[in-house]
């Protein structure tokens, strides 16, 4: 069986981050994988974490299983950090390997309960998202979200597509610094998404992957808790891979929120039976770390602090970006990078200037122009906007 097989083709973002392996050059620059790095090219461990590690390695007594949806604890602390410590919607959560598992097992269950719903999803998106619904099953359709002569959210268009939409579809929404434009809807632009949902009758769910790194953790949670707040049913997928530096140790979730408690519990039985069949129960370490530091008054407060500074270098590197380009010469205005949110951008690079930039200068960038500008440091800047400015 295997013979007959032909070469699936490479992620378009993971298979970039394998050939820049591959390349020899020193000065190569990857602009492409959605990772943080730090000043000195590296995916760092915070200290809240590795000291949150050690307590965990002091007092673990057990490798037995977790419960399917995982431990409590990391419920509760899940749903804590996106509605706020006040809250009291009903809602569950399951522990998921990452947030890619957390959509997988979103797709699986959407799927049993509404099986005929269209899955829509932003254009542009994080590509995933369409082989992941695709996968499950639904019909995967865009609605209109950036406008590329403007470089801004083309609101208007977007409140147009939605009001298409069939009662019972299934809205994916990037909770905050949208992968891969960084523009988010303003507070104002979410109320109105809420309003229109519950005109149609939609199922919002959320993506929520950067909590933090945007305009502040609270800041960066005002979209999802305003949909929660006005429409009664919600499915959030959410990751501590970013704003914990948890990346290989898979830390995600997936949160249902419904009008009453007796509601919720039927529909978490019914995504329950979906975990089982998919890995049956989550891994134990990652989440430990998160509830142990959301739960550690002195860890907190340390952890909180390292996502600020992580969110102060994005933007610094976004701003020393458009000023160095500017110095040299270039006359296209970067400008609107400054007013984006997140690791990510659109650059207006077009494909061929892409690959100039790839062949000539080692420097790695999505197909689209997306760029995280997480991989920008103060000593690659220099040469990376040099390679800009010449290709524009």
């Amino acid at each position: 069986m295997f013979e007959k097989l032909e070469m699936a083709p490479a992620d378009p973002i993971l298979g970039l981050t394998e050939a820049f392996n591959n390349d020899p050059n020193p000065t190569k620059v990857n602009l492409g994988v959605g990772v943080y790095k730090d000043e000195t090219g590296i995916t760092p461990i915070m200290n809240s974490v590795r000291r949150a590690e050690g307590m965990l390695l002091e007092t673990e007594t057990t490798k037995g299983y977790l419960p399917i949806p995982g431990a409590p604890a990391y419920g509760k602390v899940v749903r804590e950090f996106l509605f706020g410590q006040d809250s009291a919607y009903p809602a569950a959560t399951a522990h998921t390997p990452g947030g890619t598992g957390a959509l997988r097992v979103a797709g699986q269950f959407l799927k049993k309960i509404n099986p005929n719903a269209t899955v829509w999803v932003s254009d542009p998106t994080w590509p995933n998202h369409n082989g992941i619904f695709g996968d499950a099953g639904f019909t995967v359709e865009k609605y209109t979200y950036y406008n590329a002569q403007t470089r801004t959210l083309d609101f208007n268009g977007m409140l147009a597509s939605m009001k298409t939409m069939a009662a019972g579809d299934i809205i994916i929404l990037h909770a905050c610094c949208h992968n891969p434009s960084g523009i988010d809807p303003a507070v104002e632009q979410w109320e109105q998404i809420a309003q229109v949902i519950n005109e149609k009758s939609l199922l919002p769910l959320m993506d929520f992957a950067y909590q933090g790194l945007g305009r502040g953790l609270d800041e960066d949670a005002e979209g999802l808790r305003i949909i929660a707040a006005a429409v009664e049913e919600i499915v959030v997928c959410s990751s501590f891979s970013k704003n914990f530096g948890l990346y290989k140790e898979r830390v995600g979730a997936i949160t249902l929120k419904a009008g009453s408690t007796e509601t919720v519990d039927k529909a978490f039985s019914n995504l329950k039976t979906v975990i089982r069949r998919l890995y049956s129960n989550p891994p134990a370490h990652g989440g430990a770390i998160v509830t142990t530091i959301m739960n550690d008054t002195t860890l907190r407060a340390e952890w909180e602090d390292e996502v600020a500074q992580i969110r102060r270098r994005i933007a610094e590197m976004r701003e020393l970006f458009v000023a160095i380009l500017k110095a040299k010469g270039v006359e296209r205005d970067f400008s609107f990078l400054t007013s984006q949110y997140g690791m990510f951008s659109f650059s207006g690079l077009n494909p061929e200037q892409v690959k100039t930039l790839r062949e000539k200068n080692s420097i790695y960038i999505v197909g689209s122009g997306r760029i995280n500008v997480a991989g920008m440091t103060k000593a690659n800047m220099e040469p990376l906007c040099a390679a800009v400015a010449k290709v524009l």
